[in-house]
């Protein structure tokens, strides 16, 4: 099976060069392979494209690669869902990352909130969405998408919400509420556009944040009589829009 490498730069202007040096994280993965010359590999830069390269040099410090094939691929989940998660602890967020970027979601908004355990500011948030990114490269490159999933910087859910429109237009806002009335599956009938989905922390949104993303426009959904962890939430949600239950 030929191995799928991200690289962050632009396929299509290498595409003219006779070959070109991959960049260090995708050059080690290639040296780690022992691929030689002549071995293929499949790239993507995140434009939805991928290509077929070909190893023209290997070396201890450059790995160098022709482009042969162009192939236009799409892999997207339609329609598109971003998660909007009040960050979990124990590091259960690098797994929300990676089995949200499989299931196709397009983002994710990491966030905290007054019940949040994990807060995360200044340089070690940054270090986390560095992280997180990462990972939603690795799986990207394990399952076939050629667009991985963009993991935004950490904010705080008042600050976030604040930021949205009022009127959602055709974008379909749910809150998942383990106390609202009305079932996912009666909601996601109304409405055919992207979806944005809001999950809370392990003891669940305050009231009053309840009602701050119910006047952003997001209607309270429940997944069923269970109560799902601050982890499964979200992924389950994305798994029945994937599997077409959105339709």
């Amino acid at each position: 099976m030929v191995s799928r490498l991200f690289v962050e730069q632009p396929l299509a202007a290498a595409a003219s060069e006779e070959d070109f040096a991959l960049p260090a994280g995708a050059a080690r993965h290639v040296q780690v392979l022992r691929l030689q010359p002549g071995g293929q590999v499949t790239l993507f830069d995140g434009s939805g494209d991928e290509w077929t390269a070909e190893v023209t040099a290997m070396g201890r410090s450059e790995v160098r690669v022709v482009l042969r094939e162009r192939h236009s691929v799409d892999r997207e989940l339609h329609p598109s869902v971003t998660l909007a998660v009040v960050m979990p602890a124990n590091d259960r967020m690098d797994g929300i990352v990676e089995k949200a970027c499989e299931l196709g979601a397009v983002a994710i908004q990491p966030l905290m909130s007054e019940r949040s355990v994990l807060r995360l500011s200044g340089e070690r948030a940054q270090k986390k969405q560095a992280h997180w990114q990462g990972v939603a490269v690795a799986a990207a490159e394990q399952c076939g998408r050629t667009r991985p999933l963009t993991v935004a910087p950490v904010q705080t859910l008042s600050a976030w919400l604040a930021s949205l429109a009022a009127e959602a237009a055709e974008e379909r806002r749910w809150l998942l509420s383990p106390v609202a009335a009305e079932p996912l599956s009666r909601r996601a009938r109304e409405g055919q556009g992207p979806i944005l989905v809001l999950s809370g922390p392990e003891g669940g949104l305050s009231a009053d944040e309840e009602q701050s993303a119910r006047a952003r426009g997001f209607q309270a959904v429940q997944l069923g009589p269970r109560i799902l962890r601050a982890d499964t939430a979200p992924l389950a949600v994305l798994g029945w829009v994937a599997l077409g239950g959105s339709a």
